[in-house]
Protein backbone atom coordinates (compact mmCIF):
# COMPACT_ATOMS: atom_id res chain seq x y z
CA UNK A 1 0.00 0.00 0.00
CA UNK A 2 2.97 2.28 1.34
CA UNK A 3 6.42 2.46 -0.36
CA UNK A 4 9.43 3.45 2.07
CA UNK A 5 10.03 6.80 -0.36
CA UNK A 6 6.20 8.17 -0.51
CA UNK A 7 6.36 7.39 3.38
CA UNK A 8 9.34 10.07 3.78
CA UNK A 9 7.91 12.18 1.07
CA UNK A 10 4.47 12.44 2.36
CA UNK A 11 6.50 12.93 6.26
CA UNK A 12 8.49 15.91 4.46
CA UNK A 13 5.22 16.97 2.99
CA UNK A 14 3.39 16.93 6.20
CA UNK A 15 5.69 19.09 7.95
CA UNK A 16 6.32 21.86 5.26
CA UNK A 17 2.55 22.18 5.22
CA UNK A 18 2.19 22.22 9.16
CA UNK A 19 5.27 25.24 9.24
CA UNK A 20 3.56 27.02 6.23
CA UNK A 21 0.14 27.50 8.11
CA UNK A 22 1.51 27.86 11.40
CA UNK A 23 3.67 31.02 9.98
CA UNK A 24 0.79 32.40 7.92
CA UNK A 25 -1.41 32.18 11.29
CA UNK A 26 1.50 33.98 13.95
CA UNK A 27 1.11 36.59 11.28
CA UNK A 28 -2.35 37.33 12.00
CA UNK A 29 -3.99 40.10 14.93
CA UNK A 30 -4.21 38.11 18.41
CA UNK A 31 -7.16 37.96 18.21
CA UNK A 32 -8.19 36.59 15.28
CA UNK A 33 -5.75 33.41 15.87
CA UNK A 34 -8.38 32.80 19.20
CA UNK A 35 -11.21 34.16 17.83
CA UNK A 36 -14.45 32.06 19.00
CA UNK A 37 -16.01 30.30 15.69
CA UNK A 38 -18.25 27.87 15.41
CA UNK A 39 -16.42 25.19 14.56
CA UNK A 40 -16.01 22.20 16.22
CA UNK A 41 -12.58 23.12 17.55
CA UNK A 42 -13.62 26.64 18.54
CA UNK A 43 -10.55 28.85 17.14
CA UNK A 44 -7.35 28.34 14.34
CA UNK A 45 -5.68 27.82 17.48
CA UNK A 46 -7.99 25.21 18.81
CA UNK A 47 -8.42 23.21 15.34
CA UNK A 48 -4.55 23.40 14.77
CA UNK A 49 -4.47 21.67 18.74
CA UNK A 50 -6.51 18.90 17.26
CA UNK A 51 -4.46 18.33 14.09
CA UNK A 52 -1.29 18.38 17.17
CA UNK A 53 -3.18 16.23 19.44
CA UNK A 54 -3.94 13.55 16.92
CA UNK A 55 -0.56 13.80 15.65
CA UNK A 56 0.47 12.30 19.11
CA UNK A 57 -2.32 10.25 19.27
CA UNK A 58 -1.39 8.28 16.13
CA UNK A 59 2.09 8.60 17.10
CA UNK A 60 1.75 6.53 19.90
CA UNK A 61 -0.35 3.56 18.07
CA UNK A 62 3.28 3.73 16.06
CA UNK A 63 5.06 3.38 18.72
CA UNK A 64 2.96 0.59 20.50
CA UNK A 65 1.91 2.98 23.51
CA UNK A 66 -1.04 3.94 25.09
CA UNK A 67 -1.90 7.40 24.10
CA UNK A 68 -3.84 8.35 27.63
CA UNK A 69 -5.82 10.82 25.72
CA UNK A 70 -9.82 10.85 26.20
CA UNK A 71 -11.14 13.27 23.80
CA UNK A 72 -9.51 14.61 20.35
CA UNK A 73 -10.18 18.42 21.77
CA UNK A 74 -7.67 19.48 24.15
CA UNK A 75 -5.93 22.58 23.52
CA UNK A 76 -2.33 20.98 24.77
CA UNK A 77 -0.58 24.51 23.52
CA UNK A 78 -3.25 27.39 24.06
CA UNK A 79 -0.41 29.41 23.34
CA UNK A 80 0.46 29.40 18.87
CA UNK A 81 4.68 29.87 19.63
CA UNK A 82 4.54 26.83 22.16
CA UNK A 83 2.32 24.84 19.49
CA UNK A 84 4.05 25.93 16.78
CA UNK A 85 7.69 24.26 18.57
CA UNK A 86 5.83 21.24 20.04
CA UNK A 87 4.50 20.60 15.93
CA UNK A 88 8.11 20.99 15.12
CA UNK A 89 8.92 18.22 17.26
CA UNK A 90 6.04 15.87 16.25
CA UNK A 91 6.89 16.56 12.85
CA UNK A 92 10.48 15.83 13.17
CA UNK A 93 9.90 12.60 14.65
CA UNK A 94 7.70 11.50 12.04
CA UNK A 95 10.28 12.27 9.49
CA UNK A 96 13.02 10.23 11.20
CA UNK A 97 10.17 7.49 11.73
CA UNK A 98 9.16 7.48 8.06
CA UNK A 99 12.91 6.88 7.29
CA UNK A 100 13.59 4.03 9.10
CA UNK A 101 10.92 2.33 8.01
CA UNK A 102 10.92 -0.92 5.72
CA UNK A 103 8.27 -2.32 3.14
CA UNK A 104 7.34 -4.91 5.65
CA UNK A 105 7.18 -2.68 8.49
CA UNK A 106 4.60 -0.32 6.64
CA UNK A 107 3.19 -3.53 5.65
CA UNK A 108 2.76 -4.97 9.24
CA UNK A 109 -0.67 -4.74 10.86
CA UNK A 110 -0.73 -3.15 14.59
CA UNK A 111 -4.02 -2.90 16.77
CA UNK A 112 -4.53 0.02 18.83
CA UNK A 113 -7.11 1.58 20.85
CA UNK A 114 -9.16 4.64 19.51
CA UNK A 115 -10.10 7.67 22.05
CA UNK A 116 -13.64 6.45 21.97
CA UNK A 117 -12.06 2.65 23.19
CA UNK A 118 -12.83 0.55 20.24
CA UNK A 119 -10.02 -1.61 19.49
CA UNK A 120 -8.93 -1.59 15.61
CA UNK A 121 -6.41 -2.86 13.35
CA UNK A 122 -4.45 -1.08 10.36
CA UNK A 123 -1.36 -1.37 8.26
CA UNK A 124 1.10 1.13 9.78
CA UNK A 125 1.33 2.76 6.27
CA UNK A 126 -2.41 3.02 5.96
CA UNK A 127 -2.11 5.22 9.25
CA UNK A 128 -0.09 7.52 7.97
CA UNK A 129 -2.01 8.01 4.57
CA UNK A 130 -4.67 8.62 7.41
CA UNK A 131 -2.50 10.98 8.94
CA UNK A 132 -1.50 12.70 6.47
CA UNK A 133 -5.12 12.81 5.08
CA UNK A 134 -6.77 14.15 8.23
CA UNK A 135 -4.44 17.12 8.72
CA UNK A 136 -5.12 17.96 4.87
CA UNK A 137 -8.52 18.06 6.08
CA UNK A 138 -8.89 19.86 8.93
CA UNK A 139 -6.32 22.45 7.30
CA UNK A 140 -9.22 23.16 4.96
CA UNK A 141 -10.89 24.33 8.38
CA UNK A 142 -8.25 26.32 8.92
CA UNK A 143 -8.24 28.43 5.47
CA UNK A 144 -12.56 29.09 6.09
CA UNK A 145 -11.33 30.69 9.20
CA UNK A 146 -8.52 32.98 7.53
CA UNK A 147 -10.65 33.88 4.85
CA UNK A 148 -13.11 34.71 7.53
CA UNK A 149 -11.07 37.01 8.74
CA UNK A 150 -9.84 38.63 5.47
CA UNK A 151 -6.24 37.00 5.25
CA UNK A 152 -4.97 35.38 2.13
CA UNK A 153 -4.12 31.61 3.51
CA UNK A 154 -0.83 29.86 2.33
CA UNK A 155 -0.75 27.58 -0.52
CA UNK A 156 0.03 24.01 0.86
CA UNK A 157 -1.34 22.02 -2.29
CA UNK A 158 1.25 18.56 -2.16
CA UNK A 159 1.75 19.92 -5.51
CA UNK A 160 3.12 23.17 -4.44
CA UNK A 161 5.67 21.46 -2.00
CA UNK A 162 6.90 19.26 -5.13
CA UNK A 163 7.47 22.13 -7.41
CA UNK A 164 9.52 23.77 -4.50
CA UNK A 165 11.57 20.75 -4.10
Amino acid sequence: MMDTKTAGMLARYNAWADQTFLEAVAKLPEDDIYRKTGTLFGSIVGTLNHNYQVDLIWQAHLLGKEHGFTTRRDVLHPKLADLALAQAEVDDWLIAWADEQTPESLDEAISFRFVSGKVSTMQRGAILLHLFNHKSYHRGWVVEMLLSVGAKPPQTDLSVYLCER
